[in-house]
């Protein structure tokens, strides 16, 4: 469980496929206090260590099956040695819950299509994919590559979020280019309401029945 509040940014180091996908990311992390086992989000998807190092840099690895390849913006062609990549550490009992509950578990893949500046802030406006827009509200949360973020509006399968000027150095979102694709994650209790709501009318469609 992680809280999108980005406490690391990462970077790709070396890419490998072998059988699955497996990547060494450095990290200001110290290696050792990174058990084997332990999960990681990386970008917002939640990922197991499996390896660390220290030389020439702090290190861990990951592996990556094809379904999270298939799901995420984590394949070879978004990611690369060189890139950068928004961490966060598991929450751990009595750490301060400072965005929103995360599970990385990414629901889909959604695009930056405008970018605008806002006084000190940038406006950035996302493409979801349309089985996940009614999932998206106004004021409501999203992980956005791993981030807690507020959203502002809802137009179709279209939303707007503000990054302030710390959230942009902070994390990786300085990067953020117009066509990007960026790993979604919607809110858990959006997804458990909408799953209520589906429930509740079943049941009165098959007591009407």
């Amino acid at each position: 469980m992680f809280t999108g509040i980005i406490t690391d940014i990462g970077e790709i180091l070396d890419l490998r496929q072998e059988g699955d996908l497996r990547a060494r990311i450095g990290t200001s992390y110290d290696p050792a206090g990174i058990e084997i086992g332990a999960s990681i989000a990386c970008d917002g998807v939640c990922l197991t260590v499996i390896a660390t190092g220290t030389v020439p840099r702090p290190w861990f690895e990951v592996q990556i099956s094809a379904e999270t390849v298939g799901k995420t913006n984590l394949g070879p062609n978004v990611w690369r040695p060189g890139r950068r990549i928004n961490l966060e550490r598991a929450l751990k009992v009595g750490d301060e819950l400072g965005g929103h509950i995360v599970s990385g578990h990414v629901d889909g893949v959604a695009e930056i299509t405008a970018m605008r500046d806002e006084g000190d802030s940038t406006r950035l406006t996302f493409r979801v994919p349309a089985a996940l827009a009614g999932f998206i509200a106004p004021k409501g949360s999203v992980a956005l590559n791993g981030t807690s973020l507020t959203v502002n509006e809802v137009e179709g399968d279209s939303f707007g979020v503000n990054l302030i000027p710390h959230t942009k150095v902070a994390t990786t979102w300085g990067d953020a280019q117009v066509g990007d694709a960026v790993n979604l994650e919607i809110d858990t209790l959006a997804r458990y309401v909408a799953r209520m709501t589906e429930w509740s009318a079943s049941l009165k469609s098959r007591a009407e029945a």
